[in-house]
């Protein structure tokens, strides 16, 4: 039988599964925000419903899609395994996927994107969940770090697909088969040895409500998902309507904001790789968020005040604006390790699904404010929210690198 020290390197399947599972992942995610215009347009929608009507409704219902799953898949994460989230959500994701190719109708779609949602929410946190769990305390790090830079890669696939094939149909069987091929490496991966000797004691597993049952628990709890906030304002917001923002700075030539959407996460691939090794070398995480929400004011500073610049200049800075919200890694890492085992997966799941689900409050933020404020000073206003929330975080919370996993929650 192998024993925990044989699945000690960074590379085994576990890492290498968990870090393809996630590149689907964000392919699919990317891939649906490409795509979401001409395919609603192949299936006969005017531009008046591709714009706000069926266009929001399947951007919220996706949304809906994800909290759930993240609930759901975070529990099953602690009652059943780790293993069972990983490629139960990897083989919903990928049908759904596959399904999504084949829909004729905005109700087809509606249903398969919320599908696709559900399905998507698990594979991080269980991915990390495992990762964290079969590595040595002090190559987690570099393993999470592994998961996490071949997955934000999938953005970058995903734009590269759709424009090389052209056919949104096609992108979506691409990712589906994708998904599904990963399964066959299913035989090799291990359950964590930490999660099965906790399934033969007698103790609460995966109870999503103890996290608001103790005020300790609670505040670790918000205080994890308040991390993720600044990547989430700078990829929903600056980026996704980064064409409105260049003709507020009359920015020369055209911005595309699918353009900006693939420079900003190439460096985010690069930022996750670069926060993970530096927090492997600082041996600290807590540092390192601080270090980059600290370049993500920096950058965008500058991003808001691009006036004139060439469209060379704009989406250089979309990308060491990815680079400087490249702490997706640390994020995630950090949650999987505040908990105890009992409750790991619940949180790794729940936390950057519910990072994300702050996208919508972002937005209704950003809104409000454009009422006293011009586009450009509302930006700044939501930044200064969202970047300095997130820092209150990152310098109250417990430094959690070399800690100790094998421990359980008092519930």
């Amino acid at each position: 039988m192998k024993t925990e020290s044989q699945t000690a390197s960074i590379f085994n399947i576990a890492v290498i599964v968990a870090s393809l599972g996630y590149f689907v992942d964000i392919y699919d995610l990317l891939l649906f925000t490409i795509v979401r215009v001409p395919s609603l347009k192949s299936l006969g929608l005017p531009q008046s419903e591709i714009d706000a009507g069926a266009g929001l409704l399947l951007i919220n219902i996706q949304m809906v899609g994800l909290l759930i799953g993240g609930i759901f898949w975070g529990i099953l994460g602690d009652k059943k395994g780790r293993l069972s989230v990983l490629f139960g959500s990897i083989l919903i994701y990928s049908v759904a996927n596959i399904a999504n190719g084949f829909v004729h109708g905005i109700n087809g779609y509606v249903l398969w994107r919320f599908v696709a949602g559900f399905g998507l929410a698990g594979e991080l946190g269980a991915g990390i969940t495992l990762v964290s769990e079969i590595l040595p305390k002090e190559k987690r790090g570099y393993g999470t770090m592994i998961v996490a830079t071949v997955g934000v890669s999938g953005a970058v696939a995903a734009n590269l697909i759709a424009k090389a094939v052209g056919d949104w149909r096609i992108c979506y069987f691409i990712g589906g088969g994708l998904g599904l091929a990963l399964l066959l490496l299913r035989i090799s991966v291990m359950e964590s040895q930490m999660f099965n000797k906790v399934r033969e004691a007698a103790t609460v597993r995966g109870s999503f409500v103890a996290l608001f049952t103790s005020k300790e628990r609670l505040l670790k709890y918000l205080k994890c998902i308040l991390l993720g906030t600044p990547t989430w304002f700078v990829v929903g917001i600056l980026i996704a309507f980064s064409n409105k923002f260049a003709s507020e700075m009359q920015v020369q030539g055209v911005i595309s904001p699918g353009d900006a959407v693939a420079f900003c996460y190439a460096g985010l691939v690069l930022g996750d790789f670069s926060s993970g090794l530096i927090s492997q070398v600082w041996k600290s995480r807590r540092k390192v968020m601080l270090l980059f929400l600290l370049m993500t004011a920096v950058m965008v500073a500058i991003y808001l005040n691009l006036h004139g610049a060439s469209t060379v200049v704009f989406y250089t800075v979309c990308f060491f604006m990815g680079f400087s919200v490249g702490f997706w890694a640390i994020f995630v890492t950090i949650a999987a390790e505040s908990f105890g085992t009992n409750l790991r997966a619940t949180v790794a799941t729940t936390v950057p699904n519910f990072a994300r689900g702050m996208l919508p409050l972002i937005s209704l933020l950003f809104i409000s404010v454009q009422g006293k404020f011009n586009l450009l000073q509302s930006g700044a206003i939501v930044a200064a929210v969202c970047i300095g929330v997130s820092m209150l975080a990152a310098w109250s919370i417990e430094e959690t690198f070399g800690k100790d996993l094998n421990y359980l929650e008092k519930l």
